[in-house]
């Protein structure tokens, strides 16, 4: 028997698949924001919400949360330009997350997020956790150190491979 790739069963089983895949990357987005904005208002996590993203994020959950327990999530603020950089203190490095693009420089977000094979690193689920808790060190700093600063989270990016 001769298969049809462009048969309309072969087709549509192939993107009943992939939205299969999108859908469960989406709910765990969609679950995210929805307690990140419960979060905001009411400044803790309920048990339940912590029992939801333990659910869908697991390991990766409990990673994040104690990164941002143990305020390893830093936000540095350079003035006068207001520039705000986040930075996730790992096991192997500092990491420069830009948070509002979905990156983190670690090895993690190249490998499996860029992968689709999940939806965020660790890294990136603290800062998150830790933004909408308030819950990071606030670090200010002169527009002067930004570049020496950038070269040394650039190196940690690097230096990791």
């Amino acid at each position: 028997m001769v298969v049809n790739p462009s048969s309309p069963v072969i087709v549509l089983n192939h993107i009943a698949y992939q939205a299969t895949l999108i859908s469960v990357e989406t709910r765990e987005l969609l679950l995210l924001e929805q307690v990140l904005d419960e979060l905001r208002t009411q400044r803790e996590i309920s048990r339940r919400n912590w029992m939801r993203l333990h659910e869908a994020y697991g390991d990766r959950f409990t990673k994040a949360w104690g990164l941002m327990t143990e305020r390893r999530i830093k936000k540095y603020t350079f003035k006068p330009s207001g520039r705000i950089i986040w930075i996730a203190v790992g096991n192997s490095g500092e990491y420069l997350i830009y948070s509002h693009a979905g990156y983190c420089g670690c090895s993690d977000f190249y490998f499996r997020v860029l992968d689709r094979e999940t939806p965020l690193c660790y890294h990136l689920l603290a800062q998150k956790l830790a933004e909408a808790l308030h819950h990071y060190d606030d670090i200010p700093e002169d527009d002067e150190a930004y570049r020496r600063l950038m070269d040394i989270w650039k190196h940690y990016a690097t230096a990791e491979d």
